[in-house]
């Protein structure tokens, strides 16, 4: 199949994994309207180019909270075996679309709960148990973190894992690890769907950089670039 011309709906993404090598690379004609990420276990997730402002890079999108459950599961189910090792006592979510992940997650881990993060703060939440929350897919509108302080105890002293379904430039990931700092809670590993890029590393080496080789995701994406004839590479 040639990926370059097969056409796909904007509501048909993130609905179905294919076997592998399904989707091939042509070298001289790249993707055009999707990339596809290849999982752990072979199989391959269609995921639609995204060009950025400058015309010349994209990258890859996963919106998870719209992709089928069967996709949901099996995304779980392959983060799920990253981090078992670990021994991961409660997951922590973090919003929006990475509590999707962390609910399934956390099941699949065997767990009966876990810990979502917020952005609309209740009138029980406290202050000074928040932190400043920016996204690179919703620039120029920054909200606070907060933590319900009626799951503290959840936390203490317990093996924490920290998800988001994706992580790009470690904007959102490190407002969560600077959330868990406050309560003096320092994760044993970061979760995520899809890394995409490599751009995260940058902003937690400033600040976290130990944190680095403790994040897990499924599969990694790159900045695409736009070539000659007009398709992604």
């Amino acid at each position: 199949m040639n990926p370059s011309s097969d056409d796909i709906q904007p509501h048909e993404f993130w609905q179905e994994i294919a076997p592998a090598g399904t989707h091939e690379l042509q070298p001289q004609q790249g993707f055009s309207n999707f990339y596809p990420a290849r999982l752990p276990d072979g199989g391959e997730l269609r995921l639609p180019i995204r060009p950025l402002a400058d015309g010349k890079h994209a990258l890859a999108s996963l919106i998870i909270n719209q992709a089928s459950f069967a996709v949901l599961d099996r995304l779980a189910a392959l983060l799920a075996g990253q981090v078992e090792d670990l021994k991961p006592e409660i997951v922590v979510g973090l919003p929006t679309l990475g509590l999707t992940l962390a609910a399934a997650l956390a099941a699949k881990l065997g767990h009966a709960r876990y810990v979502p993060l917020g952005t609309s703060r209740k009138f029980w939440y406290r202050e000074e148990l928040s932190v400043a929350l920016s996204s690179i897919t919703s620039p120029g509108h920054e909200k606070r973190l907060f933590i319900d302080p009626r799951m503290l105890p959840l936390l203490k002293g317990r093996r924490v894992l920290l998800v988001d379904d994706v992580i790009s430039s470690g904007a959102s990931i490190l407002a969560g690890l600077r959330l868990m700092r406050l309560i003096d809670v320092e994760p044993v590993a970061v979760g995520a769907a899809m890394l995409q890029t490599m751009r995260w590393q940058a902003a937690l080496q400033d600040e976290m950089p130990h944190m680095i080789d403790r994040v897990r995701g499924v599969f990694k994406t790159p900045m695409l670039r736009q070539g000659e004839t007009g398709g992604w590479f």
